[in-house]
């Protein structure tokens, strides 16, 4: 009786250090759990700017896309894409429902009033082409009393809008680049605004029928918005110091000419 009365002791004895071991176990395993919480930074793009944001085989890839992307991974940020129209990425940025947007957005006087920005890290011309049939379309001057087309909400339309002050021009607004640019290529339109460097990726890549109406009507830096907050003050300064990196690099110059063919990341002087 004494020998199982021993027995009995000793198996319970051994379940309460089983007991204590397993709790501890767990405990060790909540505790890791709540340490390792990743950092996401939720991130806009149209998904179809090409060569900036657009899709490659269900995949966003682009210029202003893989400079993110390499500047979240070196700062320690998972990353979450929203597409949507231009106007409607803005519109989430001013929400916070965005951290910010990767689509070439222009470092406008308006618009720092209402973000904090980035250090710039391309420069684009803002630029006219229309078709090649249009033989009698070939500088600014021919373009009064036509019809130019330009993205909702960008700042090239905006560029446009104050190029022609004496509203010469009829500008017809589209909520995506490819609608724009199809009815230029179509000539449906007389001619169609966007970025210099952007315009010469999409007419080399598809071999359109598109020649420039003059030189740019503007010039603009472009970088990342940010909210006028303390985070987004942080993330605008924690993303110059990257932007800068990048660019000392040549990493920033190499995926430049990756996907235009050029390096559009130096001020034009």
């Amino acid at each position: 009786m004494k020998k199982r009365f021993g027995y009995i002791i000793s198996l319970a004895a051994a379940l309460v250090v089983f007991s204590a071991c397993s709790s501890s176990n767990n405990s060790s395993d909540s505790s890791s759990s709540t340490t390792s919480e990743e950092k996401v930074l939720k991130v806009g793009s149209t998904g179809q700017s090409y060569p900036n944001g657009y899709k490659e085989n269900d995949k966003l890839v682009g210029f202003d896309v893989e400079v993110l992307e390499t500047i979240a991974k070196d700062l320690g940020y998972k990353v979450e894409w929203t597409t949507t129209d231009f106007s409607g990425l803005m519109a989430q940025l001013e929400s916070g429902k965005l951290d910010t947007v990767a689509n070439a957005v222009a470092m406008t006087d308006e618009r720092k009033e209402t973000y904090n920005f980035a250090d710039p890290y391309s420069y684009y011309g803002a630029q006219i082409v229309t078709s090649t049939k249009n033989t009698d379309i070939n500088s600014l001057d021919d373009l009064k009393g036509k019809t130019v087309a330009g993205v909702l909400g960008s700042n090239n339309l905006k560029n446009l809008q104050a190029y022609d002050k004496n509203g010469d021009i009829t500008i017809r607004t589209y909520e995506t680049r490819d609608g724009a640019l199809q009815d230029a290529v179509n000539n449906r339109v007389d001619g169609y605004i966007n970025s210099r460097p952007i315009l010469a990726a999409e007419i080399k890549k598809s071999n359109l029928a598109l020649k420039y109406v003059g030189d740019p009507i503007a010039y603009e830096s472009v970088s990342f918005p940010f909210a006028k907050t303390e985070v987004g003050s942080k993330l605008a300064k924690e993303f110059s110091t990257e932007i800068k990196k990048l660019r000392e690099s040549g990493k920033l110059k190499e995926l430049s000419e990756k996907y235009f063919g050029e390096d559009i990341t130096e001020e034009t002087k």
